[in-house]
């Protein structure tokens, strides 16, 4: 679990880590460099779930041996998905990282959510429904790894 307080934001009590995959973690289906490491010190604290419609079929290969719980979605409505997963969970422990559209719902409800822009941008109305916007997941893993960072990028 990571607990911080941020002043003006609330108390955070994380215990999961909810991740889309492809523009999130991967580009192109492929894991980006120095993900899997973060992961790997990420899953000593919190629960690591990554949901995908795992649009290149590559996923689990290469998520093999990562720390993670991988839930590939059916073809339909994603973003009710992938929100109704953050509420079964319970959203006010989640913090959640996407940059799609369909990512947009479970940043809202998340106690966290962070969205990210890299190689395939993000949706506008997710950078919106995110409480941070980062440049690329590994910035977005390591204020995770790094709380004090969530302080001085959310306190009012």
């Amino acid at each position: 679990m990571i607990e911080i307080s941020v002043p003006g934001f609330g108390d955070l009590r994380l215990e999961h880590l909810v991740l889309d995959y492809n523009g999130t973690l991967a580009v192109d289906g492929r894991l980006l460099f120095g993900v899997r490491e973060r992961i790997e010190k990420l899953a000593e604290q919190l629960t690591v779930h990554v949901i995908t419609a795992d649009t290149f079929g590559k996923a689990a290969d290469y998520l093999a041996g990562v720390p993670c719980q991988l839930d590939v979605l059916p073809p339909g409505n994603q973003a009710a998905a992938k929100q109704a997963f953050v509420r079964e969970l319970g959203a006010a422990n989640c913090v959640c990282v996407g940059n799609g559209r369909n990512d947009q719902l479970m940043l809202k409800d998340s106690a966290l959510g962070i969205a990210v822009l890299q190689d395939e941008g993000a949706a506008a109305a997710t950078l919106m429904a995110a409480n941070i916007v980062a440049s690329d997941i590994q910035s977005a893993l390591e204020l995770l790894m790094r709380p004090l960072r969530l302080v001085a990028t959310l306190r009012s």
